[in-house]
């Protein structure tokens, strides 16, 4: 439900985030079935890639995974444009996830201070 209210949220401000030069991509954890049932929910645009391992995911980018009830904890990412992250934001379950909106902030805020 949350990531579907996450994914939604950026979608309704693509073109403002695409406006300043930058593009999103989403990762998820779930089957191509099921990515394809949040996309179609959520009217995403941009891509998301799917089936991504959630141990190694939690490996590489730090991310909480809890292998009782086999999910991840939600991250968002703002990258520099050489790939160098700028922002993480690590959240717990549905609390503190990166919005929308403060996502163009930052980036707005990263150009002007360039």
């Amino acid at each position: 439900m949350f990531c579907r209210q996450q994914l939604a949220d950026f979608q309704s401000s693509l073109e403002s985030i695409q406006s300043e030069g930058v593009s999103i991509l989403a990762g998820s954890v779930d089957p191509l079935d099921k990515a394809e049932e949040m996309i179609a929910a959520t009217g995403v645009s941009f891509p998301v890639a799917y089936g991504l391992g959630a141990e190694d995911i939690s490996r590489s980018i730090g991310v909480y995974y809890n292998p009782e009830a086999p999910y991840l904890h939600a991250a968002g990412f703002i990258l520099t444009p050489d790939g160098t992250v700028a922002v993480g934001c690590y959240s717990t379950g549905p609390i503190g996830r990166l919005t929308a909106r403060d996502a163009l902030a930052l980036i707005i805020h990263f150009k002007n201070a360039a």
